[in-house]
């Protein structure tokens, strides 16, 4: 029998394709590649557009989280979508499994790419990691739009949420062994898990999407930092605790680099904050 998750990336990754977004390969460094779903053709002065870098979580690799906003944006900006390091066709040799690894790794990508200014959209393990590329890295993020995410998971954070959720650590979470463990795990991390959805699905996805589990658990390990190392950087920040009503031109704060647009909720899932995504963006190029 086919696996249903295996059939869906094959669709998706063809819808990529020819809607002129393909997957490109590029050598961080030696025994280092990252791959990114990128612009098919490269820029030129009369194609110039606005990039956007989507960043994906923990629960699914680049192109499946984010395809519905790369239908939606690509007509207007170039979106970037990369697959972290042990995601989607992302590896390394290096032993570092920090988020400035990651970090480092894709700015270095994306300059490889000849993106030079972004926005970068980062949805919960994501948004770790493109805090941490605005931080060190100010020349390349002029703005970001956060979702589900915290700058950075302090030991006192890790340990109230894990005690909230009723996990011992992450990796019971965010990286199950089990049918019922995968129903969990999107319990956790979505708005509303449909009840109707069969066995079959989450078992196919359990297959297929838990690749290099090993290296996984270690960046979540390597997650959690000591509140004594953890300071706090400054960001201008406009944030909103909902999504009901919500009206883009009240925002007013200047757009000097980077800015911070964040959702401090966790658990409404991609296709609702697509939207939310989509918006933001417009406003943001027509304001500057």
């Amino acid at each position: 029998m086919v696996n249903i998750v295996t059939l869906l990336k094959s669709l998706v990754q063809t819808l990529m394709k020819f809607n002129g977004v393909e997957p490109k390969k590029v050598e961080i460094e030696p025994g280092t590649v990252m791959n990114f779903w990128a612009p098919a053709k490269p820029k030129t002065e009369e194609t110039q557009k606005p990039n956007v870098v989507l960043v994906h979580g923990f629960g699914l690799d680049g192109i499946l989280t984010w395809m519905f906003q790369v239908l939606a944006l690509r007509s207007h900006y170039s979106v970037y979508v990369p697959d972290l390091l042990f995601f989607g066709d992302s590896i390394t040799a290096a032993g570092n499994r920090s988020p400035r690894f990651q970090a480092d790794c894709l700015v270095t990508g994306l300059r490889k790419l000849g993106v030079e200014r972004c926005v970068v959209m980062g949805l919960s393990y994501g948004g770790m990691i493109g805090f941490k590329m605005a931080e060190l890295y100010p020349d390349l993020v002029e703005s970001m739009v956060v979702c589900g995410s915290v700058e950075a998971l302090t030991e006192s954070l890790s340990n109230r949420r894990l005690k909230r959720l009723g996990f011992r650590r992450w990796s019971e979470c965010l990286m199950p062994t089990t049918v019922e463990g995968v129903k969990e795990m999107f319990r956790v991390g979505t708005h509303w898990l449909p009840p109707w959805i069969p066995n079959w699905i989450f078992k196919d996805y359990l297959e297929v999407m838990f690749s290099h589990r090993k290296e996984r658990e270690e960046l979540l390990e390597a997650l959690v930092i000591r509140d004594e190392d953890f300071t706090p950087y400054h960001y201008h920040q406009v944030s909103k605790e909902g999504t009901d009503g919500y009206n883009l031109e009240l925002l007013s704060c200047p757009l000097s680099s980077p800015n911070l647009f964040l959702f401090p909720f966790c658990g409404r899932g991609c296709i609702c904050y697509g939207a939310m995504v989509t918006r933001f963006l417009t406003w943001k190029w027509h304001r500057t």
